[in-house]
């Protein structure tokens, strides 16, 4: 303390000099805090610059590398599987029902055309025949409905035919019933049944069977591709495999670490399954499409064409003129005649091509059988058509659906039927053959490589636990 000396001599002290504030430091910033990823690739940064620390980030990509190539090959193997099962039990059955369905409205319009050419005479086989169409039509319509989408075109597609279907019924018992009676109008209810049948319900199920041939495709497309990812993650690893081994030799002279080679060698097994085991499922579905599926697209149609034939020649006898198309500038001719003529061309047409696909005599026999058929079914039209042409209309008559003595194209008709449907069971059972060997192809092949690659992913882990425990 300062002391100072008053006037009269006295001392005092002195005040206090005024009150400095005192300077703060300032507060120190505090880094901010690394993430858990920036902090553990530091910490990896370190352990592998020294020899443990590699061999503990080997192990662990060597292991994450057998367990990915397994799990792709099981997720790959598996969506080709259900692929080739769809093929086999679904969309094949349903092409081959709306195939079906076709060919059912198709024969009982050219039954009904038959049983009316009869009059009253009316054959009970006849009759029968046109029953039988109608039920299996409806049934195949109910089994179609029940597999597809709801909302999908197909489902659409089978509904129309579903409410098409009794009126079309109910048209032709109209026709009968003025036909038994020798009313002019049963002519007109059987065109009419006839246009609803051609212009609107066989287009709705060839709708049906080209939607669900498009799903077919499909299906292969999805069950016949090679695994890339899975071959290419397969070669990956091996050859990380034979590099971590070659690493190993050149720092410890020893030519073996056995965990490694189990590794590699369940690898190695599991790629070639998958690729053998591919490459052959691949072969049996190809086979079955181009020796099952394209000759039974190519046996439906000329089927088909046939069932057309058939209805527009009766057709031909009903109408008797009554309508006409212009065939050439200022020539007509008879609207149902020449239908007959453009499909015989496309039966013509489809059964050289089906010949031409059987890859066996047992395939190519009745498609050889169904053209001597169709010849003589040319030859005796040709007859009917002059008779006819000439006025004599029950001589025409008889050649169409006459007695078996009289060889009427009914009985060329029935045999091309019937030599057709025996292709398509031979070509049907070929198929069932090839896709079923491709798809037990793949049998086991994914629970098999999910197997193999725990084991590859555990060999892996032991060989370099190994190397490890050399520095403890």
């Amino acid at each position: 303390m300062s002391v100072t000396t008053t006037p009269n001599g006295a001392r005092a002290a002195a005040p206090p000099p005024p009150h400095q504030p005192q300077q703060q430091s300032p507060p120190q910033q505090q880094p901010p805090r690394r993430t858990a990823f920036a902090e553990g690739w530091d910490h990896l940064r370190a352990s592998a610059t020294t020899e443990p620390g590699r061999l503990r980030i080997i192990g662990a990509v060597l292991a994450a590398l057998v367990l990915a190539f397994g799990t792709v090959t099981a997720w790959q193997t598996t969506a080709r599987t259900t692929a080739a099962d769809d093929v086999l039990g679904n969309s094949q059955p349903l092409t081959s029902a709306a195939a079906d369905i076709y060919r059912s409205l198709a024969d009982a319009n050219t039954a009904a055309s038959s049983g009316f050419l009869a009059g009253g005479q009316e054959s009970e086989e006849t009759r029968e025949r046109y029953e039988k169409d109608i039920r299996t039509a409806a049934a195949k319509l109910v089994t179609a409905a029940n597999s597809s989408d709801p909302g999908s075109p197909s489902a659409r597609t089978i509904a129309t035919l579903n409410r098409l279907l009794p009126e079309y019924k109910g048209l032709i018992e109209r026709a009968r019933a003025n036909n038994r009676q020798g009313y002019p109008l049963g002519g007109a209810y059987l065109r009419h049944a006839n246009d609803t049948m051609q212009t609107r319900m066989l287009p709705a199920a060839e709708a049906l069977y080209t939607s669900e041939s498009r799903r077919l495709r499909a299906d292969y497309a999805d069950a016949t591709p090679y695994p890339w990812a899975a071959i290419a993650l397969g070669a990956t690893t091996l050859a990380a495999l034979a590099w971590a081994q070659h690493r190993t030799y050149r720092r410890t002279n020893r030519v073996l670490n056995h965990g490694l080679v189990a590794a590699t060698a369940a690898t190695a097994i599991a790629l070639l399954w998958l690729t053998v085991g591919h490459t052959v499922a691949r072969a049996g579905l190809n086979d079955s499409y181009d020796h099952g599926i394209r000759s039974l697209d190519v046996l439906h149609d000329a089927r088909i064409a046939s069932l057309k034939a058939r209805g527009n020649e009766n057709l031909t006898l009903v109408n008797r003129g009554a309508e006409t198309v212009e065939v050439a500038p200022g020539e007509f001719d008879d609207k149902f005649d020449v239908a007959y003529r453009a499909s015989m061309k496309d039966l013509a047409e489809g059964l050289a091509e089906a010949a031409a696909l059987a890859d066996d005599d047992r395939g190519k026999a009745p498609v050889r059988a169904a053209t001597g058929n169709m010849d003589v079914w040319q030859d005796r039209h040709r007859e009917a058509r002059e008779a006819d042409d000439a006025g004599d209309y029950q001589t025409a008559l008889d050649r169409i659906i006459g007695a078996k003595s009289e060889q009427p194209t009914g009985e060329c008709f029935d045999s091309v039927d019937r030599n057709l449907q025996a292709a398509i069971a031979h070509e049907e059972r070929e198929f069932e053959r090839s896709a079923g060997d491709g798809r037990d192809a793949l049998t086991g092949l994914a629970a098999g490589a999910a197997v193999l690659a725990v084991l590859g992913a555990a060999g892996a882990l032991v060989g370099i636990g190994r190397r490890l425990s050399e520095y403890r």
